[in-house]
């Protein structure tokens, strides 16, 4: 019997920033179609993917990956979470004044690994000019008071600390993903 496809969103680290990894959203797209994913939607130029696949979220991370080294030549890390856990996130935002305020200012943060224990210790040692750090089930949020620009929580550091590839994502990227996913939720 086969399984029923399943809605996924699918983040892509660091492309189209700096003009490094450049990656157009309609080569993406047509990246996803080809390795069997449907109904592929993609969001501003980040690397933000909703699509429905019958597979495993780590199946899916991988994937893609290696589609886009193949196709694209990139080295890429994707985290891949289930639009079904895509609700939690948004409700565990523990920063729901600032995210109202300056939603720029707030981002969730997803790794591929759950975060080690000491992580957000961690992270908060680093911090700087009223920056927070919370953890919320697998999620980190972080509060950029300052801005991201003038963070010393970067992403390699992100990466060393927390123990796995991490991306982050600002609050109005998180709820338009959120509105992407459930518009044609399958039930995942």
């Amino acid at each position: 019997m086969k399984k029923r496809p399943s809605r996924f969103i699918a983040l892509l680290r660091g492309i189209n920033v700096g003009g490094r990894n450049k990656v157009p959203m309609s080569d993406l797209r047509s990246l996803c179609t080809d390795i069997g994913w449907s109904e592929v939607e993609t969001y501003i130029q980040s690397g933000n993917v909703v699509f429905s696949s019958a597979a495993a979220p780590g199946l899916l991370e991988a994937e893609i990956e290696r589609s886009i080294e193949r196709r694209l030549g990139l080295s890429i890390s994707v985290i891949v979470r289930s639009v079904s856990q895509w609700p939690a996130y948004i409700e565990g935002n523990p920063f729901p004044d600032a995210s109202s305020t300056e939603p720029n200012l707030v981002m969730l943060a997803l790794s591929k690994l759950p975060p080690r224990v000491d992580a957000v210790t961690l992270l908060r040692d680093r911090a700087v000019s009223g920056e927070r750090v919370i953890q919320v089930g697998d999620a980190l949020w972080i509060l950029f008071s300052g801005g991201v620009a003038k963070s010393k929580l970067s992403p390699g550091l992100f990466d060393r600390l927390v123990g796995s590839p991490v991306t982050t994502r600002n609050w109005r990227t998180v709820l338009k993903l959120g509105e992407m996913g459930s518009r044609r939720d399958s039930g995942a």
